[in-house]
């Protein structure tokens, strides 16, 4: 045998047993032999670097360094999950559902997994990239240290796609997490708190040799890509475990609410049982073609739902009510609580939301109160135990002023939280409003984060967003932590940001209810800056999803000289406040004023198909009525959606032919 066939036989043999071992929990040889077989190896690409292979199973050990994770943008979005707590919630999600989809609704119940998520990429059976969720649309590439996870395949078995994305999670068992905290205790190290944060920032540890050491497993649970040729979530399960995957077995498969109720209530008893953390179930709609039809929200996937198990909840004593100012000008009262262990973490604040909560609970300053951490990240104060109540207690007065700037508070009749209005000049909204205009989801500011954008304004270098494109690498340099180079990409990064797409800058001006799929409405709407500028109130309304109390706030921030001339400032450093020539070259407002509804199989994916409707003034919905303009039928389409666009009159379309009309126009 040649060197060659020695060293292919001993990584597919090492393969399989790393399989057997990592992924179906059972061994087929000792770990004395595995690693002797693995010196072998070693021994031989060693002497053999022309047959280097970066998926050996050698490189499980780590080794190497990598300094700065770059950033990749995710080919298909990771959404976030709706959540739900009852019986009822889910039942009102199944209602909503079964409207916009046809024929008989399965669910597919997995449990939910508390840990790091990631995306995988393969491509011809190997693993390309590894990449946590990030903020859904883009994530930081950690393929070094994931390399190193033994459950996760560096190459693939069986009939599996040329390209795919699978996301799972990255979990620390508990054996693993309660071991790793004997020998630092042994060591008189601080402890982990706990095995899902522990996890994740194994993640970005920059040496993958120490990665490698924490005994980390990856679950997965949803296979993402283009002509993947499966039809339902439960068939992808067990493909993805063909493929080699390590694929959690307590999935079922429900026909309705009730049979998905049997499941939660089953777990919501024998999780304590399992070797991972988790805090729920997530319900999906089984069918991948209904899946399509239902679509998206701006946030989460309208087929999916997780129910949350009840959340553990403890009390403790409220020492002091302070208030906090957001970059919007929102107080926030935030209750300080004499520290206690909740969920893993030490919980040492809690929100109180506004003032009519804090009416509504009665909470005083000295309260013993009871505290909950469930769906929620932050926690939160659901009751106050009244039998442990002081006798000198005082009622809570909400306070009247800015605890920032002194500005008298305001509160519109229908809101609920109070208002500093000194938003040009009050601290926490001036670093607030620069830190949302250099975030992920706005302009990305490469070299540029929230603790140095409040270090700028605390140095009195920039007192807004526009200040930015004014500073050099001299003004940075006395800054602490500020190197050369550091500085260097600081500048750059702000200049870059010029070439950002309008509608991120629209969202990053920071326009209270102007979010990002508000801002994509109105920069597709308006085209350019001036244009929004010029709209009234009435004008705003009528462009499609945008209500009232949008369109009076967009009206109120340009109202503003100083917001104007900020406007202005920007516009003569080059900052995108228009859509691009090119992007205007690829929409026009053929389909203006028509609505369509897309339905079943097609040559391109449903997602393009959407884009250019909306790309040619069109409106998508999810469901048929009589304001529906055209129904978009392919393959495998349900009879319903047929015998509502019947009854509603609605004009049928087929793939070619929706593309001709666009091409005659």
């Amino acid at each position: 045998m040649t060197a060659e066939e020695q060293i292919l036989s001993l990584r597919t043999e090492l393969q399989a047993h790393n399989h057997s071992y990592y992924v179906l929990d059972t061994p087929t040889i000792s770990d004395f032999e595995f690693d002797k077989k693995l010196e072998q190896l070693k021994a031989l690409e060693a002497a053999h670097p022309e047959f280097d292979d970066e998926n050996s199973p050698t490189r499980r050990v780590g080794g190497g360094v990598t300094k700065n994770f770059n950033t990749i943008v995710h080919e298909h979005r990771m959404y976030s999950l709706d959540n739900s707590y009852s019986k009822e919630d889910l039942e009102d999600w199944e209602t909503r559902v079964k409207k916009q989809v046809d024929g008989e609704v399965n669910y597919t119940c997995e449990l939910k997994y508390d840990g790091a998520s990631i995306s995988l990429t393969y491509e011809n059976g190997k693993l390309l990239r590894a990449v946590t969720r990030g903020d859904g649309l883009q994530g930081d590439d950690v393929t070094t240290n994931i390399k190193t996870i033994k459950s996760v395949p560096l190459k693939l078995t069986g009939d599996y796609p040329p390209k795919f994305d699978i996301r799972g999670e990255i979990v620390l068992p508990w054996d693993g997490f309660n071991a790793m905290n004997e020998e630092r205790e042994a060591l008189g190290l601080e402890l982990y708190r706990n095995p899902r944060n522990t996890a994740s920032g194994s993640l970005k540890l920059q040496d993958s040799s120490e990665v490698a050491k924490r005994p980390l497993q990856c679950l997965l649970y949803t296979i993402t890509g283009n002509n993947l040729d499966i039809e339902t979530q439960i068939e992808s399960l067990q493909k993805a475990r063909d493929w080699g995957f390590r694929v959690p077995e307590a999935a079922k498969l429900a026909k309705n609410i009730d049979e998905v109720l049997e499941f939660i209530n089953y777990w919501d008893v024998a999780r304590h049982d399992l070797p991972y953390e988790t805090d729920g179930v997530v319900v999906k709609v089984n069918g991948l073609q209904q899946q399509e039809e239902l679509g998206y929200t701006a946030k989460a996937p309208r087929w999916a739902m997780a129910y949350k198990f009840k959340a553990e909840q403890v009390s403790t004593r409220l020492r002091e009510i302070t208030y906090q100012v957001g970059r919007t000008g929102a107080i926030t009262p935030v209750a300080n609580l004499e520290p206690i262990e909740l969920a893993g973490t030490t919980v040492k604040r809690a929100s109180l939301h506004n003032a009519d909560q804090i009416e509504k609970l009665d909470i005083r300053e000295g309260d013993e109160v009871f505290v909950e951490k469930g769906g929620e990240i932050i926690p939160k104060i659901i009751a106050v135990d009244l039998t442990k109540r002081p006798i000198d207690s005082v009622l809570t007065k909400y306070i009247s002023e800015c605890p920032e700037c002194a500005t008298e508070l305001v509160r519109k009749e229908g809101d609920a939280k109070h208002y500093c209005p000194n938003d040009m000049g009050c601290p926490p909204q001036i670093v607030g409003r620069i830190q949302h205009y250099i975030s992920r989801k706005a302009l990305d500011i490469d070299g540029l984060g929230g603790e140095t954008v409040a270090l700028l304004v605390k140095e009195g270098l920039i007192t807004n967003y526009a200040d930015l494109y004014d500073l050099t690498v001299s003004q940075l340099l006395p800054l602490e932590r500020m190197a050369q180079k550091s500085a260097e990409n600081l500048v750059n990064g702000v200049q870059a940001s010029t070439q950002i797409t309008f509608e991120k800058v629209l969202f990053g001006l920071g326009i209270r209810y102007v979010g990002e799929t508000v801002a994509k409405k109105l920069a597709k709407h308006y085209k350019n800056i001036d244009a929004i500028i010029a709209a009234t109130q009435e004008e705003l309304v009528a462009v499609d999803e945008i209500g009232e109390k949008i369109a009076e706030s967009v009206v109120a921030f340009f109202a503003q000289e100083q917001h104007l001339l900020l406007i202005e400032r920007l516009k003569s450093y080059g900052v995108q406040l228009e859509i691009s020539a090119e992007k205007l070259a690829n929409q026009s407002d053929t389909l203006q004023g028509k609505t369509f509804v897309v339905s079943g199989v097609f040559g391109m994916s449903r997602n393009d198909l959407k884009k250019l409707i909306e790309d040619n003034g069109g409106k998508v919905s999810s469901s048929i009525s009589s304001k529906t303009s055209f129904l978009i039928a392919g393959d495998k389409m349900g009879p319903s959606k047929l015998e509502k666009a019947k009854k509603f009159e609605v004009t049928l379309l087929s793939e070619t032919k929706f593309l001709e009309m666009i091409a005659n126009e």
